[in-house]
């Protein structure tokens, strides 16, 4: 059975949902290491951009809502503030997350596609 193209607005609405779940894993993720800050000694730099970076992602949700590539910008700073640092520290971390960038591309090369996907005309579907 031939069935209609899908509505324009679907794979926006897709990418909308997507960011802001990141946006919420973000928050919960830094949320989580700050409250560990609490037992374990943090250092005072990851302290600080730990602070911001929860700020920022939290805010996002108000001010980035209309914003596709300002979500997009704002998860890649929290996700460095928190990456970067440890890096520095610990430069063995490295290895882990270059093997762990194979998915990640794989998931903003997909929120790359959904985000260009909703400015293509669509197409009406063939029928014979």
């Amino acid at each position: 059975m031939n069935t209609d193209a899908p509505a324009r607005g679907t794979w926006d609405k897709v990418e909308f949902y997507t960011s802001y779940f990141l946006l919420l894993v973000l928050a919960a993720f830094i949320g989580t290491r700050l409250s560990f800050a609490t037992v374990w000694k943090l250092p005072a730099i990851d302290l600080v951009l730990s602070i911001v970076a929860l700020l920022i992602v939290l805010g996002a949700f108000w001010f980035a809502r209309g914003r596709r590539s300002w979500r997009l910008w704002i998860i890649a700073l929290a996700s460095a503030t928190q990456i970067v640092p440890m890096v520095i520290r610990e430069p063995v971390l490295l290895f882990p997350l270059l093997g762990a960038l194979i998915p990640i591309a794989i998931l903003l090369g997909c929120l790359f596609a959904l985000s260009r996907k909703g400015n293509a005309p669509v197409r009406p579907s063939q029928r014979s």
